[in-house]
């Protein structure tokens, strides 16, 4: 190897004013197509947008590929995600764990959000990863990501340096007050539940979109029943959450691989058996903390160069011939299908400095 009852927002509570600032049109960008920014329908009312964003059924969680010198490869970004849309994708989420928000300057974040609305940004819900530990940054960060037009933000609580109920309550208020916004409950990630009396509470917010939740179907059942929009953010549990629990759909990461089949499990009618299909490629995908898989998974693929910001190292080889047997039995649901291959170790490149 060489050297990211309801209180009520979808039974149509909680609509409320939009983010502060005019969202601004940027010049179109990229190779793949042109598009016209100024064409963009930047005018939807706040409750047209929040609606939007609670119809939306299959979210990505959308991985960032990058040049040999670590930068941002934007071509390759706009190629994927052509197909994405192209295959049933509704939204994104731009710089998460997925995109490896965590491992980007501010500078490179927001640069990025305004990238994919300008280039995208008529076709798909964007969805900024602007949330941080500190309130200060959170707010910061949402602020310029709403400058350049995004159409919501996904907040997570204060982790690592963890704060208090009330403290944890304050800091998303905050966040929700710049405009629209989604939670996210991740407790393996972030050391700290957000436990449903809070969820409830927040919920009550005018810029309240929903939840991105972690904590299982029967929590996700429980907050549909009362009206709070979910989205399961565990791809083997989601087909079930979205037919058995009354979630919305799902943030994904697996529907960067197979974005067809996972528009297809988030459709109208259950898909048990193509459920069933996937788990075994799901299960791979998470062996390591994502976005280990995904990165090693779509690096074999073709459909990003084999480049790794550390401290992401890809799959051994013995786990990418397992992956390369599991993918080759999806055979052309998986973007890239023609070009896999196992890769040699001496292929990928790791980058402590970009």
């Amino acid at each position: 190897m060489s050297r990211t009852n309801a209180v009520g927002p979808c039974s149509g509570q909680g609509m409320g004013a939009g983010p502060r600032g005019a969202r601004r049109a940027g010049a179109a960008r990229g190779s793949v197509r042109c598009r016209v920014a100024a064409e963009r329908p930047f005018s939807l009312s706040a409750s047209t947008t929040m609606e939007k964003l609670r119809q939306t059924r299959l979210i990505t969680a959308l991985k960032t590929p990058y040049l040999p010198n670590g930068k941002f490869d934007l071509d390759c970004y706009d190629a994927f995600l052509d197909d994405q849309i192209k295959n049933g994708v509704q939204g994104v989420i731009v710089g998460g764990t997925t995109g490896e928000g965590q491992l980007m300057s501010w500078d490179e974040h927001i640069m990025l959000i305004a990238h994919t609305v300008n280039t995208f940004g008529r076709e798909i819900q964007v969805i900024g990863n602007t949330g941080s530990n500190s309130t200060r940054e959170a707010l910061h960060a949402t602020e310029q990501g709403f400058n350049v037009g995004m159409h919501a933000s996904l907040q997570i609580n204060p982790y690592y340096g963890k704060t208090s109920v009330d403290g944890m309550k304050e800091h998303f208020r905050r966040a929700m007050d710049m405009g629209p916004a989604m939670i996210y409950n991740v407790p393996a990630r972030t050391g700290q539940d957000i436990e449903e009396h809070t969820m409830l509470e927040l919920a009550e917010h005018e810029n309240f979109i929903g939840v991105k939740e972690c904590e299982g179907n029967e929590r996700i059942a429980r907050y549909s029943a009362k009206g709070i929009c979910c989205w399961s953010g565990n791809d083997d549990e989601a087909h079930d959450a979205r037919h058995g629990s009354g979630a919305v759909g799902v943030v994904s990461v697996t529907s960067n691989v197979i974005p067809g089949i996972f528009s297809k499990l988030m459709g109208a009618d259950p898909q048990p058996e193509l459920n069933e299909k996937c788990q075994a490629l799901i299960s791979w995908l998470f062996a390591e903390p994502n976005p280990i898989g995904v990165n090693t998974c779509l690096s074999m693929t073709g459909q990003v160069k084999p480049v790794f910001r550390l401290p992401y190292v890809p799959y051994d080889r013995e786990r990418r011939e397992e992956g390369l047997r599991l993918l080759k039995e999806l055979g052309e649901e998986v973007g890239g299908h023609e070009n896999l291959k196992v890769l040699e170790d001496s292929e990928f490149v790791l980058l402590d400095a970009f």
